[in-house]
């Protein structure tokens, strides 16, 4: 079964509406599916080498289009369907001071879910639910992403196929540890 899947997303790829299933995936991975673009962005990328950076714009644009769907569920069904099941484990009172920590830090978090294997939209999510200002959510989102998917079409660009079995292998791994370098250098600064 994983196999078959695997053809048919590798068909999909080279097909003339691969572009509009990258941006599809891409935005309904930001907010409810739990498949990467990186599927469909790796092969569209072999294949087509010389488009590789209009490929990793419209996964980006694409995502974050999907983060602020996400964004809207948060924010639009919390009332209806995340404070209900709050109150019905009596952590309601709990909501206000976490969302008021949230946004304080909410930034760094829709940047390291952006780029880390985190689920993005978990934070795109929390992110509406704790009303997290709009536009540090959509520019946070921007570089995160951004990040993410011109990284890997200018190691694709650069290197070709051998680069592929590198990224599938590792991608969450150095974008963990980039993750965790960038953080470590601000608080060792904060420290001097």
């Amino acid at each position: 079964m994983i196999r078959a899947l695997y053809d048919r997303t590798m068909r999909l790829a080279a097909s003339r509406h691969a572009m509009w299933a990258l941006a599809a995936v891409a935005f309904v991975e930001s907010s409810v599916f739990p498949i990467p673009p990186d599927v469909l962005l790796i092969p569209m990328v072999l294949a087509q080498p010389h488009r590789a950076f209009s490929i990793a714009g419209l996964c980006t644009l694409a995502s974050v289009l999907g983060g602020l769907f996400g964004y809207w569920i948060g924010f639009a069904l919390f009332e209806q369907v995340g404070r209900p099941v709050l109150e019905f484990y009596g952590k309601d009172a709990y909501f206000a001071e976490f969302a008021t920590r949230y946004n304080a830090w909410g930034a760094w978090a829709v940047l390291v879910a952006g780029v880390t294997p985190f689920p993005y939209k978990v934070i795109t999510i929390l992110s509406g639910a704790t009303a997290l200002n709009p536009w540090v959510f959509v520019i946070a989102s921007l570089v995160a992403r951004g990040l993410r998917f011109f990284v890997v079409a200018w190691l694709l660009w650069r290197f070709g196929a051998p680069m592929r079995d590198f990224i599938e292998r590792r991608l969450g791994l150095l974008f963990t540890a980039f993750v965790a370098l960038l953080l470590g250098s601000f608080v060792l600064v904060g420290y001097l």
